[in-house]
Order: C-alpha cells, then sequence, then structure tokens
C-alpha cells in the first residue's frame, strides 16, 4: 500500500469513527469510565438549590454569609488498546475481515477517549508484543495508531494474548481503561488477566466469522491453519468432521467467556456481519447502570 492509498484509507476511517465518537459514543463513554474522583476547583457564594454539606463554614463565617464548596471530576484517564494481529485476523467470509472490524472498533474508542481528554496508548501483538505505543493525547496520535492498524505488518501469525497481558501489566503502573480486540482463538491466559483485571478496567472484545463456527458441507476441501500455514484436507461431508469443527470453536469460545467472567472483567462478542456500534453501545449502557 502507497502513501496515498494509505492516507485515503486513514481519513475513510477517521471521518466514520469521529462520526460515531461525536454523536454516539462520546458521552456513553464519558459516563462509562469515570476519572479518579472528585477534586476542589473552587469557592463560591451559596446559591438556592445547592447542597447544604457543600458549605464551607470557615468562608462562611468569615464573610458571615454562606459559601460552598466545588468539585470537578479528576479525569485524567489512559486508555489502552490490545490488539491481537495474528494471522486468523486476516479471515473474513463477509465484506469485512476480521481486522478491519477490529481497526473501526479500536478508533472509536480512541476518538472517543479523546473527546475526554484521555491518553490513549496501543499494544499490537500476535504471540509477541509486536509494537508498543505509549499512551498520548491528541488527533494526530489518534491518526497514528490508525496508521499501525491498517499497515503495520507482524513478524509472528501466531497468537498469545498472556504475553501481551504480561507485558501490560509490567509497563501500566497506574490503573487504566483497557479493551483487548481479538478473536480469542487462544487459551492459556485466565490467570495472567485475573491479576491484570484486578489492577485495571479490562473489557475483551471477541470478534468472530460464523464460518468459524460452522462448517459447511461443500465435500473435500483443503483448508490452510491461518496461524501455522498447515495445509489440511477435510471431508465436509462427514458429519463427524463437522461436529469436531464445531466442538474446536466452542472450546475457545466457552474459555474466552469463563475467563473474563472469572475475573470480573466487561466482555461480549460480535460477529463480522454484526453492528459493533449496536453491541458496543449497548455494552456501555449496561456498564453505565
Amino acid at each position: 500500500m502507497n502513501t496515498k492509498e494509505l492516507l485515503k484509507k486513514v481519513r475513510k476511517i477517521e471521518i466514520k469513527t469521529r462520526r460515531l465518537s461525536n454523536h454516539v459514543f462520546g458521552g456513553e463513554y464519558h459516563s462509562t469510565f469515570k476519572g479518579r474522583g472528585m477534586t476542589f476547583s473552587e469557592v463560591r457564594q451559596y446559591q438556592f438549590g445547592d447542597d447544604v454539606r457543600a458549605i464551607d463554614w470557615n468562608v462562611t463565617a468569615r464573610y458571615n454569609e454562606p459559601f460552598v464548596k466545588v468539585f470537578e471530576e479528576e479525569r485524567e484517564l489512559t486508555l489502552m488498546l490490545l490488539v491481537d494481529i495474528s494471522g486468523s485476523e486476516n479471515f473474513g467470509s463477509d465484506t469485512q475481515l476480521k481486522k478491519e472490524i477490529v481497526t473501526e472498533i479500536a478508533a472509536t474508542l480512541a476518538f472517543s477517549a479523546t473527546q475526554n481528554n484521555d491518553k490513549i496508548g496501543l499494544l499490537l501483538f500476535s504471540d509477541e508484543v509486536e509494537l508498543f505505543v505509549p499512551p498520548k493525547k491528541g488527533r494526530s496520535h489518534v491518526l497514528r495508531i490508525i496508521r499501525e492498524l491498517i499497515e503495520f505488518q507482524p513478524q509472528s501469525k501466531k497468537t498469545d494474548i498472556q504475553k501481551a497481558l504480561r507485558f501490560l501489566q509490567n509497563f501500566q503502573k497506574k490503573r487504566a481503561i483497557v479493551f483487548i480486540l481479538s478473536d480469542f482463538l487462544d487459551k492459556n491466559y485466565e490467570h495472567t488477566l485475573k491479576i491484570v483485571a484486578n489492577k485495571h478496567d479490562v473489557t475483551g472484545i471477541r470478534i468472530y466469522d460464523e464460518r468459524e463456527k460452522v462448517l459447511p458441507n461443500v465435500g473435500l476441501l483443503q483448508m490452510q491453519d491461518a496461524e501455522t500455514g498447515k495445509n489440511i484436507l477435510l471431508n465436509t461431508a462427514s458429519k463427524q468432521v463437522r461436529n469436531r469443527y464445531l466442538a474446536n470453536y466452542r472450546e475457545f469460545e466457552d474459555y474466552f467467556t469463563n475467563s473474563f467472567r472469572l475475573s470480573r472483567a466487561g466482555a461480549f462478542s460480535c460477529r463480522v456481519d454484526e453492528s459493533y456500534v449496536k453491541k458496543l453501545l449497548g455494552y456501555f449502557k449496561q456498564r453505565a447502570r
């Protein structure tokens, strides 16, 4: 992809996701992810309807009329995006690849965070940490994140979610909002997830394709594992083969659901042909209750 094509693609994603963050997700993001508490701002004269518990009695006694303390939410938050860029993310049997959906969700979250003046960091991972972009503020920083999501080429096609979580655990000392975007075709990350979720506000977003779940009956079919490159010949006419394929998928699905539930972290799944806007909005509204 040349520079002109890249900029055009970045701009297209920016227009779509900024509109979503401005008109749909900005307020929901703010309501869902609170700051670190309330910090003192100023003292002003008492007005009808003010909470009497906010009266500053020292200032009131000095001026012989009631004054109240005003507090503001301290919002200095950090959003960390942990994005799976392994080989399986390049799969998609519908109009979009899983990777493209992940990029749009990540960009929407990043612009929503920018609207609230939060910092945004990016971690791209396969079975290694492929790229780490430290948290910063501003539109230009978000555009860099989008460019990396579009054009970065990983060294490995495999997946190790645990390794990405360990990197975050070692780097991010202060509490952060963490979104893990992946198809979660991996295991052995539950223990580390519990540790990370105990410190940070963690949400897993699982992006999947229906063809990963149900194998169609089309006779002999040659398939390639996107992460290992191994070619296999499957007889899809065999009910036993189709059931084994479904069982393998459900193992990953159940591991994802149970791991996030036991870690008390947020989680939801989104099929590539579903509206991630509705899914994300529904999750925010549920969290804000």
